[in-house]
């Protein structure tokens, strides 16, 4: 099934390289069969069985679960559906490979892409179909798309086309919280705080309990974007530009006063010593050991991590207990929430080169589906999964959600795009089901809009927006540290607002609006 993609992209810097050298458009393939229309047998299989087809794909190789044409996933979906995929993988990053595949003009039927801004740039380059085209055709993606409009929206491109297919439940592994050590809490009698004053009072406690410890501790320096995005939120603000649902308008979070109080109470955990000196920077090894060791207690990060550390640590100490933590609220009477992050933003597209789009169109239909989401997330009925009480049930081999993949193929890439997440729930502990049921509870009531935006507005993103996110990065240090008073507070606004804060937010305000706009159907 797999091909040798070194040996594509070979073929393709030559075809890059002639094609360079030639001022005519001649697009003989010297490529041999890479690339080329699939393959379709015009006799339907017997008993019913749907007709056979071949499409070539490229998808992308993660070293976790890296490829294999033997997982059963592939027989499985051919089952279903009568569909091959002859898999190319990079033999270097996705993204380089996508360029010389694009550039190439031999592209294969199906592409992975890493996010939407790729497939959007090269779905308005002509490079990929609109699927919204296709979508009276497909009655599953159709209903689907009513189900979700939100996330049928984040995957429009600003011309209004879909050029990804949308995905809905994976995005759960994304979710970010807040975790402490409830072993150590309940040692010194201490309770889970819920606001940010309670908090500031047990890191204090837990510094005089612990003089050698910083009680929070986050990875800054590694995820610094994510880690805003966290602390704004308890404080009702935005890490940059954020669409304000009460208001109906766009705001810019570091400059409200809101942002100021986050900023004052950092600067307070700064200043007692209660987060570490350098945690502006700090990396991951840097907080994996002070998290593991006993130098910190509180911290805020992906919620796998609370097996990630449980498994790990309570082998040596059987009464260290890493559990979720309730957000605290940043405002007298301020709302307990978390950020929405548990998306995703990569997908499968459709190359408008290929000479089966209806055929793939109806093939990928089939992962819409009740059939096929149950398919891609638990597998086959016997073989893999059982059910109980009504429920699904892996069966007893599998007791990890990597081990599954590794063995069955289910959610790698280009098997899947609206899956059950209860499906990896299951095979996780119970403490991580517990933090997954409670993470819920303080979800924001909207997520953050998704807009696409045209060339000339990432423009005004990639020029006055990383402007302006600089300042705001070089002030938030300075103002924690000290070596700005936040007595500069108001100068400190008017600096970012010279720096074309409000061209900045029109922009957002115009694809947003442009977004809304757009008909699914």
């Amino acid at each position: 099934m797999k091909k040798a993609f070194a040996l594509l992209l070979s073929a393709v810097m030559a075809i890059s390289l002639l094609a360079a050298c030639s001022s005519n458009n001649n697009n003989n393939n010297t490529n041999g069969n890479v690339g080329t229309a699939p393959t379709s047998d015009s006799n339907s299989g017997q008993g019913g069985a749907p007709e056979s087809k071949t499409f070539t794909a490229l998808l992308d190789n993660n070293p976790t679960f890296p490829y294999s044409e033997d997982w059963p996933i592939w027989t499985w979906l051919k089952e279903k559906t009568g569909v091959t995929l002859d898999v190319q993988t990079p033999s270097g990053k996705l993204g380089e490979s996508l360029n010389l595949v694009v550039a190439s003009k031999t592209m294969p039927d199906l592409m992975y892409m890493p996010n939407r801004n790729e497939s959007n740039k090269f779905g308005q380059d002509g490079a990929l179909v609109d699927i919204k085209e296709y979508v009276d055709d497909m009655p599953n993606l159709k209903k689907w798309m009513e189900q979700y409009p939100e996330e049928a929206k984040a995957a429009l491109s600003s011309d209004g086309k879909m050029y990804m297919f949308p995905n809905q439940g994976f995005g759960e592994t994304n979710r970010m919280i807040w975790l402490y050590r409830q072993d150590v809490f309940e040692k010194e009698g201490l309770k889970a705080p819920q606001t940010y004053d309670e908090l500031y009072e047990e890191l204090k406690t837990l510094k005089a309990k612990y003089p050698d410890s910083y009680p929070l501790s986050i990875r800054y320096g590694q995820i610094p974007d994510e880690m805003n995005t966290n602390m704004t939120v308890n404080f009702e603000t935005g890490e940059g530009a954020y669409y304000d649902f009460d208001a109906k308008e766009y705001r810019y979070g570091p400059i409200e006063d809101n942002y100021k109080a986050m900023v004052s109470m950092w600067k307070k955990f700064y200043d007692e010593g209660l987060i570490p000196p350098d945690f502006l920077s700090l990396q991951t090894k840097q907080w994996q050991d002070m998290m593991s060791n006993g130098q910190a207690f509180v911290t805020i990060d992906y919620i796998s991590r609370v097996d990630f550390f449980n498994n790990a640590m309570q082998k040596e100490n059987p009464d260290y207990n890493m559990q979720f933590m309730a957000p605290p609220a940043g405002l007298p009477g301020g709302k307990q929430q978390n950020p929405y992050f548990h998306y995703m933003v990569g997908g499968l597209t459709v190359a408008s080169t290929s000479k089966n789009i209806k055929d793939i169109m109806q093939y990928m239909d089939f992962f819409y589906s009740e059939e096929g989401r149950t398919l891609t997330s638990w597998g086959v009925e016997g073989e893999t999964f059982t059910k109980e009480g009504g429920a699904n049930k892996f069966l007893p081999q599998f007791t990890d959600v990597t081990e599954m993949r590794k063995q069955t193929g289910l959610q790698t890439s280009g098997t899947y795009t609206w899956i059950d997440y209860d499906a990896h729930l299951s095979l996780f502990s119970e403490d991580l089901q517990k933090a997954y049921t409670e993470a819920a509870k303080y979800d924001p009531p909207a997520m953050q809009p998704r807009p696409a935006f045209t060339e000339s507005e990432n423009e005004v993103i990639s020029l006055t927006g990383q402007a302006i996110k600089k300042h705001r990065d070089e002030s938030f240090a300075k103002f924690i540290t000290g070596s700005r008073s936040l007595n500069e507070w108001d100068q400190y606004v008017e600096e970012m607002k010279n720096l074309g804060i409000d061209k900045l937010l029109e922009t957002y305000k115009t694809a947003y609006d442009r977004m809304q706009g757009v008909e699914l159907k």
